[in-house]
């Protein structure tokens, strides 16, 4: 049971369980700093125009292919 909690997701992406935090852990922080970028932009349009966008772009291209 706990295996597959906690360890079948991270080797299924060739990493180990630390390795797979510290990644979802800074994919979520830059998840926030997008959605930031995003309110302010929503707030004053001229600002982060095209920021969390870019990240958006940035965090796909580093995991679509992730575990294939």
């Amino acid at each position: 049971m706990l295996t597959r909690v906690f360890l079948s997701h991270p080797r299924s992406v060739d990493e180990s369980y630390a390795a797979h935090a510290v990644f979802a852990g800074g994919f979520a922080l830059r998840l926030f700093l997008a959605g930031g970028a995003a309110l302010v932009h929503a707030l004053v349009p001229c600002l982060f125009e095209k920021t969390a966008s870019r990240m958006i772009a940035q965090m796909y291209a580093k995991t679509h292919n992730r575990g294939s």
